[in-house]
């Protein structure tokens, strides 16, 4: 059976599915419908859970909409426009270029809208890379490559297991970590950012979760006048972004 892919982003079929999963490919999300044969799913769902992926059980409908007018045969993969990149990386691109790493690290945004604004500005404000969690989480889609105004294909975007992990491996390798909060006490425009540096942006409504919190090494918050309490995820990431651009190039 050959690969049917809808939008440059969804494979259909078990056996597609299963051989992007064991070629390597990057896999965002499966979908396998309620009441799909187990002898079937079963051999897809152990090796996305080898993988780390998503695997989720919806109506037939639902795999129906994203594969109009294709034999799905109960199985939808959506696959990444591009492929990601490994931690390590992002670090070494900054070393490459000389400069103080400057990375950032999206505690769950799942708006691809956000997500794409956010690597836009990432690309505007020469943020070495993003950093993202595999679930519950936007992924490298159509939709953030298109938000992103090309952006994504010039912005390294790791995609991790364990964002707890990943920033102790980060604060191994000499990276301060800035959390965004509103209970914070710092304000941002009174902290300096000349060190390397993860700025962590938390989820649309619920901000960072407590383990993440915990971890940064200190927190920041952006001054808020008005009669609202927060900001969207993409601007204040920007301003944030941009805070950091006006300190360094004044070093």
């Amino acid at each position: 059976m050959t690969e049917e892919t809808i939008q440059d982003e969804m494979i259909a079929g078990k056996h597609p599915v299963l051989e992007a999963l064991r070629s390597g490919r990057e896999i965002n999300k499966i979908w396998i419908a309620d009441g799909a044969q187990k002898t079937l799913t079963q051999p897809i769902v152990a090796e996305a859970k080898k993988f780390g992926i998503v695997v989720q059980f919806v109506d037939k409908r639902k795999l129906d909409s994203l594969t109009p007018g294709v034999t799905h045969q109960g199985v939808v993969a959506q696959a990444a426009a591009f492929a990601y990149v490994e931690v390590e990386e992002i670090l070494e691109r900054a070393k490459e270029r000389d400069e103080i790493p400057f990375i950032l690290l999206l505690d769950e945004i799942e708006d691809p809208h956000n997500l794409g604004s956010i690597l836009r500005t990432a690309e505007c404000t020469g943020v070495h890379g993003v950093i993202i969690p595999k679930r519950r989480s936007a992924g490298l889609t159509a939709t953030v490559l298109k938000t992103s105004a090309g952006a994504a294909e010039h912005v390294p975007v790791a995609r991790v297991t364990n964002l707890a992990q990943t920033i102790d491996k980060l604060k191994e390798a000499g990276v301060w970590v800035a959390g965004t909060d509103l209970s914070a006490s710092q304000d941002v425009y009174k902290m300096k950012f000349d060190m390397p540096l993860v700025v962590v942006i938390g989820n649309e409504s619920k901000g960072m979760g407590r383990l993440i919190k915990e971890k940064c090494d200190f927190l920041v918050k952006l001054p808020m006048l008005g009669q609202l309490n927060s900001l969207n995820a993409s601007v204040a990431a920007g301003v944030l972004m941009y805070e950091v651009v006006r300190q360094r190039r004044s070093l």
